[in-house]
């Protein structure tokens, strides 16, 4: 095998791995988007990459746990008298997230030892995979991070909004490199794309990240189970108390009223603007592309709607979140497809 190329053969299994990988980063999100909608980040107090893999296996070993929970502001200020069985239920949660995403590690790891063992990795593509680990390894530190600011001296009863929003924005980057992995090793032929094509392509990927990422803080917040009127927020355009004046400037990432306005407006850009771009591009190569992702985008954009009306549950917020990444890996599709330049005249 020369330095530049995979034989077509190690490329097929190379791309059935990234797509066992790139699911259970997708379970991943979703576990966490459970895990934070029920609570549960707070539940396990302590971060131990190796010992935290075995759960409590005895009642002393529950009692341990819980009495550590207990000292949480969480605790103190939301949850004081919860029973051990209701205890158990949030830790469940959050100890199955983290095991999951040591799962997901296991599998990385072996997969490129496998691979690097039967010599199908060029030198770039290995560069590329152990960049992945790397980033599943900051993933790890930074969920502990975020959860980190729920515990200890503080008087917080979530984590903070603004790391929740980094630990899921890591996950959306990795999901993401996973499916441009999985494109690059397939065999599609790209049609060229002018400059304003492939400019649009990349705009949409960026603005949804950033719609993403103001979603986390909504979140984060429970932003999304206030204001539960639509089009209108408590029956004002732009609400009234969008800078809460013991927050200042930070109420754009800590108050509930800004995060989901900023939420709600950055949505309407994004569906306006895909609309737009299906309705321009759709008698080019990447027409029907471009109509995909509007579709989906107005999927996501209706259930969120629906979502809000219904004062975000968990049935309907879950399936907001699932559609989201299926939009974002859509955005990243397209700016696959669009990547190659017209030829030179």
């Amino acid at each position: 095998m020369s330095e530049t190329t995979i034989p077509p053969a190690a490329a097929i299994w190379i791309r059935r791995w990234l797509i066992l990988v790139g699911l259970m980063v997708y379970a991943m999100i979703l576990i966490g988007g459970a895990t934070r909608l029920t609570d549960s980040g707070l539940s396990i107090t302590e971060w131990d990459p190796i010992k935290g893999a075995i759960p409590p296996l005895s009642a002393d070993a529950w009692n341990e746990a819980f009495a550590k929970y207990r000292d949480t502001a969480e605790y103190r200020y939301i949850n004081h008298g919860m029973s051990m069985s209701e205890f158990q239920h949030i830790f469940w949660w959050e100890w199955g997230h983290r095991f999951f995403g040591r799962m997901v590690g296991l599998v990385a790891v072996l997969g490129i030892a496998v691979f690097a063992v039967r010599k199908w990795l060029t030198r770039p593509l290995l560069w590329k995979l152990l960049g992945l680990v790397v980033l599943g390894g900051l993933q790890g530190a930074i969920g502990w991070w975020m959860v980190s600011s729920g515990i200890g001296e503080t008087t917080r009863v979530d984590v903070a909004p603004y790391r929740l929003m980094t630990h899921f924005i890591l996950a959306l980057l990795i999901i993401a490199m996973v499916a441009w992995l999985w494109l690059d090793l397939g065999n599609r032929e790209r049609s060229p794309a002018s400059r304003v094509i492939r400019v649009t392509a990349k705009l949409l990927l960026l603005a949804v990240f950033v719609q993403m990422a103001a979603g986390a803080l909504v979140a984060g917040l429970d932003a999304g189970r206030s204001y539960n009127d639509w089009p209108l927020m408590a029956g004002e355009l732009v609400p009234s108390h969008y800078l809460e004046g013991d927050l200042g400037i930070r109420s754009l990432f800590e108050g509930r009223a800004a995060t989901q306005f900023n939420h709600r407006i950055i949505a309407y850009a994004i569906w306006a603007a895909s609309l737009v771009a299906a309705f321009v591009f759709r008698k080019t190569a990447h027409g029907r592309s471009f109509i995909v992702f509007a579709g989906l985008v107005s999927l996501q954009a209706v259930w969120g709607i629906m979502t809000l009306l219904h004062a975000a549950p968990m049935n309907l917020a879950l399936l907001h979140q699932a559609i989201g990444v299926v939009v974002t890996l859509a955005a990243v599709r397209l700016a696959w497809l669009t990547a190659r330049p017209d030829a030179p005249a």
